[in-house]
């Protein structure tokens, strides 16, 4: 893929790995689409990066459309699809959680990745190419307490790709599904995490770096056309994962 000539959408792109990953995509001449839910946040953000925003919800498949349909109008194609919002939710063990909390984590991590792929996919069989990158989370692969509920959808996630790269493959458009562990994101924040050992600035500086995981997708879109990654766990040494 010739990213200088590249349209690229990348959810949650107001921070975090998707500005990380907007950047990267954009430093190489692709021109990026980010979404969001926070107007301002996303207006900065685009402003920032040199990128084009539209303030859309994952989860809404009419904000899904317009997003689509602003992008088509513009440019006529999708290359590149990165399905990196996301939300921790009310981290705590299941029975402390609400049922309206337990719909918003799964329609956001798991459904909104849905809806994306579904509209990306009918695009990209037309072009008989393009990439999609559903962002997972090592939740997926192992258990600690309190992560239920986030751990199911992002497990959905990778299953899913699974499901989609193998409808996609004959077509020319592949599907990857990438699962980053500690970050250096506003995740914990926004999770109400206490103690996290990522907000220790001495970890922090050893977690994945959001631009480090955008020159990861960068490499995942410049690889040759007729080859695929269909999972890739990027962990930083930082962190022990006991049992792995």
């Amino acid at each position: 893929m010739d990213l200088n000539k590249a349209v690229a959408i990348v959810t949650g792109g107001a921070k975090g790995y998707g500005a990380g990953i907007a950047e990267a995509l954009r430093s190489r001449g692709a021109e990026v689409w980010i979404t969001g839910r926070d107007e301002k946040a996303l207006a900065a953000a685009a402003k920032r990066l040199g990128v084009h925003a539209i303030r859309a919800d994952v989860a809404s498949g009419t904000d899904w459309d317009r997003v689509f349909a602003e992008v088509l109008q513009a440019r006529g194609r999708l290359d590149v699809l990165v399905n990196n919002a996301g939300a921790g939710g009310h981290i705590a063990p299941l029975g402390e959680q609400t049922d309206d909390e337990i719909h918003r984590v799964i329609s956001v991590n798991l459904t909104g990745v849905l809806l994306g792929c579904r509209r990306a996919a009918a695009v990209m069989m037309k072009q008989k190419s393009g990439l999609i990158v559903n962002v997972s989370s090592v939740c997926a692969l192992h258990a600690w307490p309190g992560w239920s509920v986030y751990t199911a959808a992002k497990a959905g996630v990778s299953k899913f790709s699974r499901g989609l790269y193998t409808e996609l493959r004959p077509h020319g458009v592949r599907v990857t599904t990438l699962t980053p562990s500690w970050g250096a994101t506003e995740f914990a924040e926004a999770a109400h995490i206490p103690n996290s050992p990522s907000a220790d600035p001495a970890i922090r500086r050893q977690c994945i770096q959001p631009r480090e995981l955008g020159e990861v997708v960068v490499s995942l879109a410049v690889m040759p056309d007729h080859l695929a990654v269909p999972d890739l766990v990027i962990q930083p040494l930082v962190q022990e994962i006991m049992p792995m």
